[in-house]
Protein backbone atom coordinates (compact mmCIF):
# COMPACT_ATOMS: atom_id res chain seq x y z
CA UNK A 1 0.00 0.00 0.00
CA UNK A 2 1.34 3.33 -0.59
CA UNK A 3 -0.02 6.87 0.99
CA UNK A 4 -0.42 9.15 -1.90
CA UNK A 5 -2.22 11.58 0.36
CA UNK A 6 -3.56 11.36 3.26
CA UNK A 7 -7.09 10.93 1.60
CA UNK A 8 -6.01 8.38 -1.41
CA UNK A 9 -4.55 5.24 -0.68
CA UNK A 10 -2.95 3.09 -3.90
CA UNK A 11 -2.32 -0.31 -3.96
CA UNK A 12 -1.48 -0.39 -7.78
CA UNK A 13 2.29 -0.66 -8.41
CA UNK A 14 1.26 0.16 -12.36
CA UNK A 15 -0.37 3.20 -12.47
CA UNK A 16 -0.17 6.24 -14.78
CA UNK A 17 0.84 9.90 -14.13
CA UNK A 18 -2.73 11.01 -15.89
CA UNK A 19 -4.57 8.55 -13.71
CA UNK A 20 -2.58 9.46 -9.91
CA UNK A 21 -3.62 13.23 -11.38
CA UNK A 22 -7.89 11.92 -11.80
CA UNK A 23 -8.06 10.47 -8.42
CA UNK A 24 -6.24 12.93 -6.63
CA UNK A 25 -8.71 15.24 -7.85
CA UNK A 26 -11.36 13.04 -6.67
CA UNK A 27 -9.61 12.76 -3.52
CA UNK A 28 -9.61 16.58 -3.18
CA UNK A 29 -13.72 16.77 -2.86
CA UNK A 30 -14.81 18.11 0.73
CA UNK A 31 -17.18 14.86 1.15
CA UNK A 32 -14.75 11.93 0.68
CA UNK A 33 -14.22 10.15 3.85
CA UNK A 34 -12.25 8.19 5.17
CA UNK A 35 -9.97 8.56 1.96
CA UNK A 36 -10.09 7.04 -1.24
CA UNK A 37 -8.61 3.76 -2.29
CA UNK A 38 -7.08 3.02 -5.65
CA UNK A 39 -6.99 -0.78 -6.36
CA UNK A 40 -4.34 -2.99 -8.34
CA UNK A 41 -5.73 -2.45 -11.79
CA UNK A 42 -6.45 1.14 -11.45
CA UNK A 43 -6.87 3.23 -14.27
CA UNK A 44 -8.39 6.24 -16.66
CA UNK A 45 -12.00 6.55 -16.34
CA UNK A 46 -14.90 9.11 -16.90
CA UNK A 47 -14.69 12.18 -14.13
CA UNK A 48 -13.78 9.12 -11.41
CA UNK A 49 -10.81 6.52 -11.83
CA UNK A 50 -11.54 2.84 -12.67
CA UNK A 51 -10.54 0.56 -9.94
CA UNK A 52 -10.77 3.12 -7.14
CA UNK A 53 -13.31 3.12 -3.86
CA UNK A 54 -14.74 6.09 -2.81
CA UNK A 55 -16.83 6.77 0.13
CA UNK A 56 -18.82 9.78 0.90
CA UNK A 57 -20.57 11.51 3.26
CA UNK A 58 -23.72 13.35 2.61
CA UNK A 59 -23.49 13.14 -1.51
CA UNK A 60 -23.18 11.09 -4.45
CA UNK A 61 -21.20 11.44 -7.78
CA UNK A 62 -23.09 9.54 -10.79
CA UNK A 63 -19.69 9.28 -12.91
CA UNK A 64 -18.49 7.42 -9.76
CA UNK A 65 -20.09 3.96 -10.28
CA UNK A 66 -20.22 4.59 -13.94
CA UNK A 67 -22.76 4.06 -16.96
CA UNK A 68 -22.65 0.10 -16.48
CA UNK A 69 -24.34 -0.13 -13.65
CA UNK A 70 -24.20 -3.32 -11.09
CA UNK A 71 -21.37 -4.26 -14.16
CA UNK A 72 -20.19 -7.26 -12.50
CA UNK A 73 -19.42 -11.71 -12.49
CA UNK A 74 -21.10 -14.96 -12.00
CA UNK A 75 -19.02 -18.12 -11.99
CA UNK A 76 -20.67 -21.68 -11.28
CA UNK A 77 -18.42 -24.54 -9.88
CA UNK A 78 -19.76 -27.67 -11.82
CA UNK A 79 -19.02 -31.50 -11.11
CA UNK A 80 -17.22 -31.91 -14.39
CA UNK A 81 -13.92 -32.82 -14.83
CA UNK A 82 -11.52 -31.86 -18.23
CA UNK A 83 -11.19 -35.92 -18.98
CA UNK A 84 -15.51 -35.26 -18.83
CA UNK A 85 -15.09 -32.93 -21.63
CA UNK A 86 -15.64 -33.63 -25.43
CA UNK A 87 -12.63 -32.57 -27.36
CA UNK A 88 -14.45 -30.15 -29.81
CA UNK A 89 -15.42 -26.92 -28.22
CA UNK A 90 -16.81 -24.80 -31.18
CA UNK A 91 -20.14 -26.79 -30.53
CA UNK A 92 -20.45 -25.50 -27.08
CA UNK A 93 -19.05 -21.73 -28.13
CA UNK A 94 -21.53 -21.57 -31.45
CA UNK A 95 -24.56 -23.04 -28.55
CA UNK A 96 -23.63 -20.38 -26.14
CA UNK A 97 -23.83 -17.42 -28.97
CA UNK A 98 -27.27 -18.55 -30.39
CA UNK A 99 -28.62 -18.96 -26.99
CA UNK A 100 -27.68 -15.52 -25.12
CA UNK A 101 -27.28 -11.93 -27.84
CA UNK A 102 -24.41 -11.11 -27.93
CA UNK A 103 -22.74 -7.06 -28.52
CA UNK A 104 -24.17 -3.85 -27.49
CA UNK A 105 -28.00 -3.14 -29.22
CA UNK A 106 -28.40 -7.28 -29.72
CA UNK A 107 -31.39 -8.07 -27.59
CA UNK A 108 -33.45 -11.22 -27.13
CA UNK A 109 -36.84 -11.42 -29.68
CA UNK A 110 -38.83 -12.05 -26.95
CA UNK A 111 -39.06 -12.19 -23.26
CA UNK A 112 -38.00 -16.20 -22.73
CA UNK A 113 -39.97 -18.11 -20.43
CA UNK A 114 -37.19 -18.56 -18.03
CA UNK A 115 -36.90 -14.39 -17.88
CA UNK A 116 -40.42 -13.95 -17.29
CA UNK A 117 -40.31 -14.53 -13.65
CA UNK A 118 -37.18 -11.81 -13.51
CA UNK A 119 -38.74 -9.77 -15.74
CA UNK A 120 -41.65 -9.39 -13.12
CA UNK A 121 -39.35 -8.79 -10.56
CA UNK A 122 -38.43 -5.86 -12.19
CA UNK A 123 -41.30 -4.56 -12.69
CA UNK A 124 -42.75 -4.97 -9.13
CA UNK A 125 -39.54 -3.44 -7.63
CA UNK A 126 -40.07 -0.14 -10.24
CA UNK A 127 -43.43 0.15 -9.13
CA UNK A 128 -42.50 -0.20 -5.32
CA UNK A 129 -39.61 2.75 -6.48
CA UNK A 130 -42.20 4.86 -8.14
CA UNK A 131 -40.21 5.18 -11.33
CA UNK A 132 -41.35 3.34 -15.10
CA UNK A 133 -38.03 1.88 -16.68
CA UNK A 134 -39.88 2.30 -20.18
CA UNK A 135 -38.83 6.01 -20.21
CA UNK A 136 -35.76 4.82 -20.14
CA UNK A 137 -35.64 1.82 -22.70
CA UNK A 138 -38.84 0.85 -24.37
CA UNK A 139 -36.53 -2.60 -24.89
CA UNK A 140 -35.57 -2.93 -21.48
CA UNK A 141 -37.43 -6.49 -20.72
CA UNK A 142 -35.93 -8.04 -23.43
CA UNK A 143 -32.59 -7.03 -22.65
CA UNK A 144 -32.66 -9.02 -19.57
CA UNK A 145 -30.66 -12.21 -20.55
CA UNK A 146 -27.90 -10.09 -22.40
CA UNK A 147 -23.96 -9.91 -22.87
CA UNK A 148 -23.22 -6.90 -24.29
CA UNK A 149 -19.42 -6.34 -26.17
CA UNK A 150 -16.36 -4.72 -25.28
CA UNK A 151 -14.73 -6.46 -21.88
CA UNK A 152 -17.76 -8.61 -21.16
CA UNK A 153 -17.55 -12.31 -21.91
CA UNK A 154 -18.42 -15.51 -21.37
CA UNK A 155 -16.26 -18.34 -20.25
CA UNK A 156 -15.56 -22.29 -19.91
CA UNK A 157 -12.83 -22.93 -17.21
CA UNK A 158 -10.53 -24.98 -15.15
CA UNK A 159 -8.93 -24.86 -11.87
CA UNK A 160 -6.19 -26.19 -10.51
CA UNK A 161 -7.43 -29.62 -9.94
CA UNK A 162 -9.20 -29.50 -13.37
CA UNK A 163 -12.72 -29.04 -12.37
CA UNK A 164 -15.40 -27.18 -14.98
CA UNK A 165 -16.04 -23.47 -13.72
CA UNK A 166 -19.09 -21.32 -16.31
CA UNK A 167 -18.01 -17.84 -15.71
CA UNK A 168 -19.28 -14.85 -17.29
CA UNK A 169 -19.03 -10.93 -17.04
CA UNK A 170 -22.12 -8.17 -17.80
CA UNK A 171 -24.20 -5.55 -16.61
CA UNK A 172 -27.45 -3.75 -16.49
CA UNK A 173 -27.19 -3.32 -20.71
CA UNK A 174 -28.94 -0.28 -21.95
CA UNK A 175 -31.22 0.35 -19.08
CA UNK A 176 -28.50 0.98 -17.50
CA UNK A 177 -26.57 2.92 -19.01
CA UNK A 178 -29.27 5.78 -19.70
CA UNK A 179 -30.40 5.59 -16.14
CA UNK A 180 -26.58 6.54 -15.58
CA UNK A 181 -26.16 9.11 -18.31
CA UNK A 182 -29.69 10.33 -17.13
CA UNK A 183 -28.36 11.22 -13.37
CA UNK A 184 -24.84 12.46 -14.69
CA UNK A 185 -26.04 15.12 -16.51
CA UNK A 186 -28.45 16.08 -14.14
CA UNK A 187 -26.06 16.36 -11.29
CA UNK A 188 -24.09 18.23 -14.16
CA UNK A 189 -26.82 20.45 -14.88
CA UNK A 190 -26.90 21.04 -10.58
CA UNK A 191 -23.62 21.79 -10.37
CA UNK A 192 -24.25 24.78 -12.98
CA UNK A 193 -27.30 26.19 -11.73
CA UNK A 194 -25.38 26.44 -8.10
CA UNK A 195 -21.89 27.43 -9.32
CA UNK A 196 -20.48 24.62 -7.27
CA UNK A 197 -16.72 25.16 -8.15
CA UNK A 198 -15.43 21.24 -9.29
CA UNK A 199 -12.15 20.02 -10.29
CA UNK A 200 -13.99 17.88 -13.09
CA UNK A 201 -17.10 18.63 -14.35
CA UNK A 202 -18.03 14.97 -14.71
CA UNK A 203 -17.24 14.71 -10.31
CA UNK A 204 -20.85 16.47 -10.33
CA UNK A 205 -22.29 15.14 -7.29
CA UNK A 206 -26.19 14.82 -5.85
CA UNK A 207 -26.46 16.27 -2.43
CA UNK A 208 -28.33 13.58 0.11
CA UNK A 209 -31.87 14.73 1.50
CA UNK A 210 -32.55 16.00 -2.33
CA UNK A 211 -35.48 14.80 -4.61
CA UNK A 212 -33.07 13.90 -7.21
CA UNK A 213 -30.28 12.06 -4.98
CA UNK A 214 -33.54 10.06 -3.63
CA UNK A 215 -34.31 9.37 -7.28
CA UNK A 216 -30.93 8.04 -8.30
CA UNK A 217 -31.18 6.17 -5.30
CA UNK A 218 -34.16 4.40 -6.11
CA UNK A 219 -32.96 3.68 -9.98
CA UNK A 220 -29.33 3.22 -9.60
CA UNK A 221 -30.29 -0.18 -7.24
CA UNK A 222 -32.82 -1.21 -9.78
CA UNK A 223 -30.58 -1.35 -12.15
CA UNK A 224 -28.13 -3.04 -10.28
CA UNK A 225 -30.54 -5.83 -9.33
CA UNK A 226 -31.33 -5.88 -12.85
CA UNK A 227 -27.55 -6.80 -13.37
CA UNK A 228 -27.41 -9.36 -10.83
CA UNK A 229 -30.29 -11.06 -12.67
CA UNK A 230 -29.44 -10.35 -16.37
CA UNK A 231 -26.12 -12.66 -15.08
CA UNK A 232 -28.50 -14.74 -13.62
CA UNK A 233 -30.66 -15.98 -16.52
CA UNK A 234 -27.11 -15.81 -19.00
CA UNK A 235 -25.77 -18.02 -16.73
CA UNK A 236 -29.21 -20.49 -16.49
CA UNK A 237 -28.68 -20.79 -20.59
CA UNK A 238 -25.34 -21.34 -20.17
CA UNK A 239 -25.09 -24.28 -17.89
CA UNK A 240 -28.40 -25.50 -20.28
CA UNK A 241 -26.01 -25.44 -23.38
CA UNK A 242 -22.64 -27.01 -21.48
CA UNK A 243 -25.26 -29.95 -20.77
CA UNK A 244 -26.62 -30.69 -23.99
CA UNK A 245 -22.34 -30.26 -25.12
CA UNK A 246 -21.56 -32.83 -21.77
CA UNK A 247 -24.51 -34.98 -22.43
CA UNK A 248 -25.63 -34.55 -18.66
CA UNK A 249 -26.81 -32.67 -15.78
CA UNK A 250 -24.86 -29.48 -14.08
CA UNK A 251 -24.41 -30.24 -9.89
CA UNK A 252 -23.94 -27.08 -9.15
CA UNK A 253 -20.98 -26.85 -5.98
CA UNK A 254 -20.78 -23.06 -6.18
CA UNK A 255 -22.31 -20.01 -7.22
CA UNK A 256 -21.09 -16.42 -6.71
CA UNK A 257 -22.46 -13.83 -8.13
CA UNK A 258 -20.78 -10.12 -7.14
CA UNK A 259 -20.87 -6.49 -8.27
CA UNK A 260 -18.33 -4.25 -8.94
CA UNK A 261 -19.85 -1.04 -10.44
CA UNK A 262 -21.81 0.16 -7.70
CA UNK A 263 -22.70 2.02 -4.47
CA UNK A 264 -24.10 0.94 -1.13
CA UNK A 265 -24.02 2.15 2.52
CA UNK A 266 -21.47 0.85 5.12
CA UNK A 267 -19.50 2.17 7.70
CA UNK A 268 -15.67 2.67 7.79
CA UNK A 269 -13.55 3.99 10.44
CA UNK A 270 -16.15 5.25 12.88
CA UNK A 271 -18.91 6.77 10.52
CA UNK A 272 -21.95 5.76 7.46
CA UNK A 273 -20.59 6.29 4.48
CA UNK A 274 -21.81 6.00 0.77
CA UNK A 275 -19.54 3.78 -0.61
CA UNK A 276 -18.77 3.62 -4.78
CA UNK A 277 -16.78 1.01 -6.41
CA UNK A 278 -16.18 1.74 -9.33
CA UNK A 279 -14.44 -1.26 -10.87
CA UNK A 280 -13.89 -2.73 -7.57
CA UNK A 281 -15.61 -5.92 -5.65
CA UNK A 282 -16.33 -6.08 -2.04
CA UNK A 283 -14.36 -7.89 0.04
CA UNK A 284 -15.48 -8.56 3.60
CA UNK A 285 -13.50 -10.88 5.61
CA UNK A 286 -14.46 -14.56 4.19
CA UNK A 287 -16.30 -13.11 1.27
CA UNK A 288 -16.09 -15.00 -2.03
CA UNK A 289 -15.57 -12.55 -4.75
CA UNK A 290 -14.52 -12.79 -8.70
CA UNK A 291 -11.30 -10.94 -10.51
CA UNK A 292 -11.48 -11.82 -13.92
CA UNK A 293 -7.91 -11.59 -16.40
CA UNK A 294 -8.25 -10.06 -19.47
CA UNK A 295 -9.15 -12.53 -22.86
CA UNK A 296 -6.59 -15.14 -22.92
CA UNK A 297 -5.40 -15.22 -19.52
CA UNK A 298 -5.85 -16.43 -16.03
CA UNK A 299 -9.03 -15.69 -13.57
CA UNK A 300 -9.13 -15.98 -9.80
CA UNK A 301 -11.75 -16.72 -7.51
CA UNK A 302 -11.26 -15.11 -3.74
CA UNK A 303 -11.75 -14.67 -0.59
CA UNK A 304 -11.54 -11.82 1.02
CA UNK A 305 -9.52 -10.49 3.88
CA UNK A 306 -11.54 -7.51 4.95
CA UNK A 307 -8.12 -4.79 4.72
CA UNK A 308 -10.03 -1.75 6.56
CA UNK A 309 -8.00 0.49 4.41
CA UNK A 310 -9.51 -0.52 1.55
CA UNK A 311 -12.54 -0.54 2.74
CA UNK A 312 -13.35 -4.21 2.05
CA UNK A 313 -12.29 -4.32 -1.43
CA UNK A 314 -10.25 -5.80 -3.97
CA UNK A 315 -9.44 -5.19 -7.91
CA UNK A 316 -12.35 -6.39 -10.40
CA UNK A 317 -10.09 -7.59 -13.32
CA UNK A 318 -6.40 -6.71 -15.09
CA UNK A 319 -7.10 -2.77 -15.88
CA UNK A 320 -6.42 -1.22 -19.08
CA UNK A 321 -3.18 -0.15 -19.64
CA UNK A 322 -3.83 1.01 -23.88
CA UNK A 323 -7.45 2.86 -24.46
CA UNK A 324 -9.26 0.73 -27.17
CA UNK A 325 -8.12 3.19 -30.39
CA UNK A 326 -4.54 2.82 -28.89
CA UNK A 327 -4.49 -0.87 -28.77
CA UNK A 328 -5.93 -1.19 -32.25
CA UNK A 329 -2.88 0.56 -33.29
CA UNK A 330 -0.69 -1.27 -31.33
CA UNK A 331 -1.50 -4.62 -31.55
CA UNK A 332 -2.68 -7.00 -34.64
CA UNK A 333 -4.88 -9.44 -34.93
CA UNK A 334 -2.28 -12.08 -35.73
CA UNK A 335 -0.85 -11.08 -32.43
CA UNK A 336 -4.15 -11.68 -30.62
CA UNK A 337 -4.35 -15.41 -32.46
CA UNK A 338 -0.98 -16.20 -31.02
CA UNK A 339 -2.64 -15.03 -27.66
CA UNK A 340 -5.29 -17.15 -27.44
CA UNK A 341 -3.80 -20.43 -29.18
CA UNK A 342 -5.63 -23.26 -27.44
CA UNK A 343 -8.67 -21.66 -26.23
CA UNK A 344 -11.90 -21.88 -28.69
CA UNK A 345 -12.85 -18.35 -29.53
CA UNK A 346 -14.24 -16.84 -32.00
CA UNK A 347 -11.36 -15.60 -34.49
CA UNK A 348 -12.15 -11.74 -35.22
CA UNK A 349 -10.05 -8.32 -35.36
CA UNK A 350 -13.53 -7.14 -33.85
CA UNK A 351 -11.33 -8.26 -30.76
CA UNK A 352 -7.76 -6.80 -30.82
CA UNK A 353 -8.66 -4.59 -28.63
CA UNK A 354 -9.29 -6.35 -26.08
CA UNK A 355 -5.51 -8.48 -26.41
CA UNK A 356 -3.97 -9.42 -23.04
CA UNK A 357 -1.18 -7.02 -24.06
CA UNK A 358 -3.70 -3.98 -23.74
CA UNK A 359 -4.20 -4.96 -19.67
CA UNK A 360 -1.86 -4.95 -17.08
CA UNK A 361 -0.60 -8.47 -16.32
CA UNK A 362 -3.50 -10.08 -14.32
CA UNK A 363 -0.95 -11.89 -12.21
CA UNK A 364 1.03 -8.75 -10.99
CA UNK A 365 -2.67 -7.36 -9.97
CA UNK A 366 -3.16 -10.03 -7.77
CA UNK A 367 0.65 -10.07 -6.36
CA UNK A 368 0.03 -6.38 -5.47
CA UNK A 369 -3.28 -7.67 -4.05
CA UNK A 370 -1.92 -10.07 -1.80
CA UNK A 371 -3.53 -8.28 1.67
CA UNK A 372 -6.69 -7.94 0.19
CA UNK A 373 -7.68 -11.65 -0.88
CA UNK A 374 -6.48 -15.24 -0.48
CA UNK A 375 -6.74 -16.80 -3.98
CA UNK A 376 -8.87 -19.64 -3.77
CA UNK A 377 -8.89 -20.78 -7.11
CA UNK A 378 -6.83 -19.64 -10.59
CA UNK A 379 -8.94 -20.34 -13.53
CA UNK A 380 -7.45 -20.87 -17.40
CA UNK A 381 -10.00 -20.77 -19.58
CA UNK A 382 -10.86 -23.36 -22.36
CA UNK A 383 -13.66 -21.24 -23.97
CA UNK A 384 -14.63 -17.56 -24.92
CA UNK A 385 -17.30 -15.99 -26.16
CA UNK A 386 -17.55 -11.87 -26.81
CA UNK A 387 -19.99 -9.13 -28.40
CA UNK A 388 -17.97 -7.19 -30.72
Amino acid sequence: METITPRLLNWASILSEETRGQALRTASLPFIYPHMALMPDAHLGLGATVGSVIPTLGAIIPAAIGVDIGCGMIAVLTQYRESDLPPDRRPLREAIERAIPLSAGRYNRKVAATAEPRVLEMLEMALAAGFEPGRYSATWERQLGTLGSGNHFIEVCLDEENRVWLFLHSGSRGIGNRIAQHHITEARLLARQQRIDLPDPDLAYLTEGTAEFDAYIRELRWAQHFALLNREEMMDRVVRQFEEWVGGPVREAERINCHHNFTQQETHFGKTVWVSRKGAIRTEAGEAGLIPGSMGTASYVVEGLGNQWSLNSAPHGAGREYSRNAARKAFTHEQLRDAMRGIEFRDTDAFVDEIPAAYKPIDQVMEDSRDLVRVRHRLRQLVNVKGD
